[in-house]
């Protein structure tokens, strides 16, 4: 049957969906949210919360956490799953080193980019064609990865100038652009520390000053996807691959194909978070990435495989690694923040009848809470794992509405629906 009656077979019988929440909903909640962060900001005195240097923090942060996590969303809607995103970013980084020391950003970019293609290969290989199991290989090429990255390394940055056996010369950032006479104006309101509108204005200088270009680029590819994956036929064609490959091939979708296409590109996602990683610190360093694959990975699943949840989940768990680089203030007002936070969780699943996930997200926040008014600071061996704390908490939380696709890691041979 043509592309077009797969089309048509896929869609007359559409699966259950639950209520659409509009878009003032989503409004209304951010506003709130970010009136929570004023409120808590202006009886701390903690402006680092949410002023630019955070944001662009935070940005920086969180663009490598999306690159993982969108990988990560185009594999599993296409039925194979990717732990293998932190062994493809580390080959990014390795990639964005050597190139862009020589040749520049664009270059380290590119190349980060063909590097991630090459591990999403192996995957591909593995598991679509040998019909590997996919955890095995997306371990095999965390472990390859990155020996294969400090190998090489020492062969090509040892006696470079400025390079050594586990980093590689200094890589120039890429470009950044700012709105002139915008940034002064929303930095004259956010010095005044205004209840909420200093906080907007904070939040608007971040992304309006000093934006890398390589963010407006992941931007893009996020909403790319969305497009992609939701608004076309190619798109519908790659998502039946994970929820019912042999009624797709009995339609005329080349299972392979589409599944080869849609782990290769998420080699190349985390291959450029790799390079964003490179190119955003000034040069490769070995063991950069430091997990962020798996964080992505944890985005991805926080945001219930779509697009606009992975990005809101790598901004959360970027936020909170930029409270990492503030100072002491901001982090130990972190935890009243996560404090109300899993109070308005627990409600909410209280309402939605998970008594006791919402028991637990109680306690949790009144220990947060109890932490907060019992000390002054949190203790600097514990400010680095913020992130982790943050992902282990949301994961566990959001757990109960999370829909995978169906045959996701499962094996899928040719013609096994015949």
């Amino acid at each position: 049957m043509t592309g077009g009656g797969l089309s048509v077979g896929l869609e007359t019988a559409p699966p259950k969906r639950g209520r659409r929440v509009s878009p003032m909903v989503y409004l209304i909640a951010a506003v709130a949210g970010l009136a929570v962060v004023s409120l808590v900001r202006v009886l701390t005195g903690a402006n680092d919360l949410t002023s630019a240097g955070t944001t662009q923090a935070a940005l920086t942060a969180a663009v490598p956490l999306a690159m993982a996590a969108l990988g990560g969303l185009w594999t599993e809607r296409a039925g194979v799953v990717n732990i293998g995103l932190e062994g493809m970013m580390v080959l990014g980084t390795f990639g964005a080193g050597y190139a862009g020391y020589q040749w520049g950003p664009w270059a380290a970019v590119v190349f980060g980019l063909l590097l991630g293609v090459v591990g999403g290969a192996l995957h591909a290989v593995a598991t679509v064609t040998f019909g590997v199991d996919h955890i095995i290989s997306g371990v095999a090429i965390n472990l390859l990865a990155p020996g294969a990255a400090l190998f090489l390394s020492k062969e090509y940055f040892a006696k470079a100038p400025g390079g050594g056996q586990k980093q590689s010369p200094p890589i120039e950032d890429a470009q950044k652009i700012t709105i002139p006479g915008l940034s002064d104006w929303l930095g004259t309101i956010e010095g005044k520390h205004w209840f909420l509108l200093s906080d907007l204005a904070g939040l608007l200088r971040g992304v309006t000053t000093q934006l890398s270009l390589l963010t407006v680029l992941a931007v893009l590819l996020i909403i790319g996807t969305a497009w992609v994956l939701w608004r076309s036929p190619f798109g519908l064609r790659l998502r039946s691959c994970g929820e019912a490959p042999a009624a797709a091939e009995s339609l005329g979708v080349n299972v392979y194909r589409y599944k080869y296409i849609a782990v290769i590109a998420s080699g190349a996602f985390a291959g450029l978070g790799g390079a964003f990683l490179a190119v955003s610190s000034g040069q490769y360093r070995d063991g950069q990435t430091g997990g962020r694959g798996f964080i992505g990975l944890a985005a991805m699943i926080f945001g219930n495989w779509r697009p606009g949840g992975l990005a809101t989940g790598a901004t959360l768990f970027g936020y909170t690694d930029a409270m990492a680089l503030r100072n002491s203030a901001a982090v130990h007002a972190l935890l009243l923040l996560l404090a109300i936070a899993l109070l308005v969780v627990a409600v909410m699943q209280y309402r939605s009848g998970h008594n006791v996930l919402s028991g637990v997200a109680a306690a949790i926040g009144v220990l947060f809470g109890w932490w907060f008014f019992a000390s002054d600071q949190v203790p600097p061996e514990l400010v680095g794992a913020a992130p982790y704390v943050v992902t282990l908490l949301v994961l566990g939380l959001a757990s109960q509405r999370l829909r995978p696709p169906r045959m996701g890691g499962e094996p899928y041979r040719r013609g096994q629906g015949a």
